[in-house]
């Protein structure tokens, strides 16, 4: 007990040793939380899996240097981590509350006319809609789209027209 408290300390005054430790630890339990929690957390990057990244991330950073107990920090981690899971679970299962948590896709631009009110619900300018343009199609008109929409994780997707 003493080599352990003599690694990682108490909650109070941590050496240069001790915060290594933490960190040494904080490292794989969080990798580990990552793994549970899905890839979908850093791969999609829907305002859910964004919180959950800067939440899991503010409080590991807490358990490392000792801003917050240690166990209770990993395990209000592990308790958001499994909460997560079960929310992203559910929302694949149930079409409502998928909409509620990821969001949902919004028409933007189809067949030569710009949807106005979408562009406004969504804070997207004529601006960001033609940059996407350019970035996908390589061509600095709308001559070419047949569909834009924005997608639950705040991208413009734009859909060509066939020639």
């Amino acid at each position: 007990m003493e080599t352990i408290e003599y690694l990682f300390g108490s909650e109070k005054e941590l050496t240069i040793l001790q915060m290594s430790c933490r960190g040494f630890i904080v490292f794989f339990i969080a990798l580990l939380l990552i793994r549970i929690s899905g890839m979908r957390t850093f791969g999609k990057q829907s305002a859910v899996d964004i919180i959950i990244s800067f939440t899991l991330g503010s409080i590991l950073s807490r358990a490392i240097t000792g801003a917050s107990p240690f166990l209770a920090s990993i395990l209000a981690c592990t308790v958001i981590v499994v909460l997560h899971r079960i929310i992203a679970w559910a929302a694949v299962h149930n079409h409502a509350l998928g909409k509620i948590v990821k969001g949902e896709q919004r028409l933007l631009y189809s067949h030569g006319k710009i949807n106005w009110k979408n562009m406004r619900r969504s804070s997207i300018s004529e601006g960001d809609l033609m940059e996407s343009v350019r970035l996908d199609t390589n061509k600095d008109s709308l001559d070419h789209v047949l569909e834009a929409h924005i997608e639950s994780n705040g991208k413009i997707s734009i859909i060509t027209k066939n020639k």
